[in-house]
């Protein structure tokens, strides 16, 4: 027997699988993961100027 017909043999035998959940939940998921790692990543917005004086103070001023 050849690959292609065993190839073709084993694709008509497979059954149908399920989805575990309805295929609309995935794309769900995918925006909620999507918002979720927007969401941290707009939590650090500005973390360099909180602490702007902190180097003239050291005797190191940003950007020189």
């Amino acid at each position: 027997m050849s690959v292609v017909a065993s190839a073709v043999l084993a694709a008509a035998t497979i059954e149908e699988q399920s989805l575990p959940v309805p295929s609309v939940v995935f794309p769900i998921i995918a925006v909620s993961v999507f918002i979720l790692l927007g969401a941290v990543t707009w939590s650090y917005r500005d973390v360099a100027n909180r602490h702007a004086g902190k180097g003239v103070d050291a005797g190191h001023p940003h950007g020189s």
